[in-house]
């Protein structure tokens, strides 16, 4: 899998746990953050150069990011056409029994279009570290956690479906992008991709 654009430099594929509060950047470009209240980023756990985001995860969101020097994977990955699956494990506000979730499994209206079909399922709370700063709760109001398999990627797409049905988010980690898990990766760490791996998803772009 050759870039045209990454020269003759050795493609890399890292698998990261980006934590929470953490820019899915390598730069804060907000002149209001820099300096002591500068926001993490993800120079601050990742020493590699010339590697970038495919796709990527909103600042208060968690879990598995990919990242490239390599143009052609990052392309096939981020473009809605081939239809990529991402899994989302998600933390909702109260608690909906399988007919309220309908709607995302049919498509639901947002501002920017229809969504397509949704994978969701209710699913037991799953084990996953301590987010920093914890979720706040509140005693009245019961939480429950979804499973979510979608195929685009819209601008914070599954808080808004949630948000949709009337369960928002409170808590999201992707789990899962082409094949890929977390494995046991814990938030902040980074691994490289197997040449397996790296196959696998080559063979993806073909079925």
């Amino acid at each position: 899998m050759k870039s045209a654009s990454s020269g003759d430099r050795p493609q890399r594929y890292l698998l990261f746990y980006k934590p929470y509060n953490v820019l899915c950047q390598f730069t804060d470009n907000n002149p209001h953050t820099q300096g002591k209240s500068a926001r993490k980023t993800l120079k601050d756990y990742i020493p590699i150069p010339g590697v970038y985001p495919v796709g990527r995860l909103d600042r208060d969101s968690e879990g598995l990011l990919l990242l490239t020097n390599d143009g052609i994977l990052q392309h096939r990955l981020s473009d809605p056409r081939y239809r990529h699956p991402r899994t989302y494990w998600v933390q909702v506000e109260r608690i909906p029994d399988d007919q309220d979730l309908n709607p995302l499994r049919q498509g639901i209206k947002l501002k920017d279009g229809k969504t397509r079909p949704a994978q969701v399922q209710i699913i037991p709370e799953p084990n996953l570290p301590e987010r920093n700063p914890p979720i706040r709760h509140r005693k009245t109001v019961p939480t429950s956690w979804l499973e979510i398999t979608l195929t685009e990627g819209r601008n914070r797409q599954v808080r808004r479906m949630t948000a949709a049905v009337g369960y928002p988010t409170l808590r999201l980690v992707r789990v899962s992008l082409a094949g890929l898990g977390l494995g046991a990766l814990n938030p902040g760490q980074w691994r490289d991709l197997t040449p397996e791996e790296v196959g696998n998803i080559a063979r993806s772009w073909l079925s």
